[in-house]
């Protein structure tokens, strides 16, 4: 398989005609549900600092979004070439991180 696969294989995913890394399907629902968490309150900050031009919250709220796509496998190495276990161990430190956000 090409370094970036086929679009019709499992790993990746066509949307308006782009292609996107699929999410680590080793995940479990509980830590996919708290990822995807992160995610979404990455993005909405984004969102909501652009619009109050806060380049500090929103340089904040996209390593909130990025940790996020990270532990969910969306970023980084890519999941399929790494051992069950590591995968695992990336999404439950990128939880950590970002946990430790709110603290």
């Amino acid at each position: 398989m090409s370094e970036t696969g086929s679009v019709n294989d499992a790993h990746w995913l066509v949307i308006n005609g782009r292609k996107w890394r699929r999410t680590d399907p080793v995940l479990d629902d509980d830590t996919l549900a708290r990822l995807k968490s992160h995610l979404g309150r990455g993005r909405s900050g984004v969102r909501t600092a652009k619009k109050a031009g806060d380049d500090e919250a929103v340089a904040a709220a996209r390593r909130r979004t990025g940790l996020a796509k990270h532990g969910l496998g969306e970023r980084g190495p890519y999941w399929w070439d790494s051992p069950e276990q590591d995968r695992i161990d990336r999404a439950n430190d990128a939880l950590r991180e970002l946990d430790a956000l709110d603290d």
